[in-house]
């Protein structure tokens, strides 16, 4: 018998799971340890922040789930990997051995390396469900007295999709209120140019991007470097395409929400061979660390290089096509070495999303991620935010059943008129 632990219980978490109980052999034990009690869909969280969901909308209790499917639930945070050991430290002191791990937990959220940013400073976020629903109650408040709204992405920032959606449906829901016209809005990132999306553009992402932003009224600042926020004040540099700054911005708001840079967590952070400078965990084509090769890493928590040096920071996205694809790779990998053979399944690393703007959206595939591409596709419209708000049922349901329906490739592909990603 095998003990098969994975951490993390998010999106690459508990398909890990799910995947890895059905690809495992009957005596093999699969084991989940996370830090939070449920699994949250995370890409629900902009609407969380306007109050177009609650947090019982888009979260359910792993536990139950995965005992459903026979899988061991721990809900304790780790505190340290041993990967010489093959333990895990858990927060209460616990130790738990394994056979295989699969580190799957996620960034830690670096709002730390920003002088006043996040939840515990002056501004919101929506990567996680807890700072949405933080960022939903003191929506509620700003809307009775509105002013200027500073919304974007800091430096070394990897996902920069949700801060475009969050942008677009917070000005479609002060639409509808009609205040629209009480609120101006600044748009801060680290990209660029508008649309690069840490991808060095997809499409034509950057035309269609600018101009939903200018068809909103939506200034921006780009090859923006955050220095520090106080309460109600956010200081910007400028930088041009040599890395110098240009101009340095004072920018008053009354609501912010700035996504941040990702690191890894503090159990893998430091362990040498384990990680790269950032926490983030190395891996080989096969999703296997290359110096303790029973471990295995998927999703956000996974090293990816920039696609291009840019002269602010930007890191590389992970979307949920390439997560899933991670997960079915790594399953059959970790069945392959219980099986006495070497891995041989590969992740297509393709990125595939869909952003939704309110009431309409953006989808894009980037087949490779990496530039020149096989297909690169960008398109805008009311589609997208229908398909969203259809996706995001059928993702909590099949969390609901322990289903390793591949959802990206069979309903979001299907939807872009895309067959299948080789």
């Amino acid at each position: 018998m095998a003990h098969i632990v994975i951490l993390g219980a998010g999106i690459g978490g508990m398909t890990m799971a799910y995947e890895m109980r059905e690809n495992a052999r009957s005596q093999d034990k699969v084991t989940v340890i996370s830090n939070l009690p449920y699994f949250q869909f995370t890409p629900s969280n902009p609407w969380v922040a306007v109050n177009w969901r609650s947090q019982p909308d888009i979260t359910l209790p792993a536990g139950y789930y995965l005992n459903k499917k026979g899988i061991d639930f721990i809900p304790v945070g780790a505190k340290r990997v041993h990967p010489e050991k093959n333990q895990i430290e858990l927060t209460d002191g616990r130790t738990v051995d394994y056979d295989f791990l699969v580190i799957a937990t996620g960034p830690k959220l670096a709002f730390d390396e920003v002088e006043g940013l996040g939840p515990e400073g002056h501004t919101h976020s929506i990567c996680q469900v807890e700072h949405a629903v933080k960022a939903g109650k003191a929506w509620d408040e700003f809307v009775k007295d509105p002013g200027h709204i500073v919304v974007g992405a800091v430096q070394g920032a990897s996902c920069y999709g949700p801060a475009y959606e969050f942008a677009m449906i917070m000005d479609t829901d002060l639409k509808r209120r009609k205040i629209r016209d009480k609120v101006p809005m600044t748009f801060v990132t680290a990209e660029p140019y508008i649309g690069h999306l840490g991808l060095g553009g997809v499409g034509d992402s950057k035309g269609l991007l600018e101009s939903a932003m200018r068809d909103r009224h939506i200034k921006w600042i780009c090859n923006a470097k955050v220095t520090k926020v106080e309460a109600g004040k956010m200081f910007v540099a400028e930088h041009n395409d040599k890395g110098e700054v240009i101009k340095e911005h004072v920018l008053d708001f009354k609501y912010s929400m700035m996504l941040p840079a990702f690191k890894g967590i503090d159990a893998v952070f430091g362990i040498e061979g384990l990680t790269n400078p950032r926490g983030f965990i190395s891996i080989d084509p096969y999703q296997r660390n290359p110096k303790f090769r029973n471990i295995f890493s998927v999703g956000v928590c996974v090293a990816i290089p920039p696609v291009e040096a840019t002269p602010v920071p930007t890191g590389t996205p992970k979307t949920g096509y390439m997560i899933e694809s991670m997960v079915t790779a790594t399953a059959h990998n970790i069945r392959a070495m219980l099986d006495g053979r070497e891995p041989a399944e590969k992740a297509t690393w393709n990125a595939v999303c869909l952003a939704d703007f309110g009431d309409g959206g953006a989808a894009f595939v980037a087949l490779p991620q990496i530039p020149p591409r096989n297909v690169n596709w960008f398109k805008e419209g009311k589609w997208v935010h229908l398909a969203k708000v259809a996706f995001e049922k059928y993702f909590m349901r099949k969390m609901k059943k322990g289903s390793t329906e591949p959802l990206y490739e069979k309903y979001v592909l299907s939807l872009m008129g895309v067959k299948k990603l080789k």
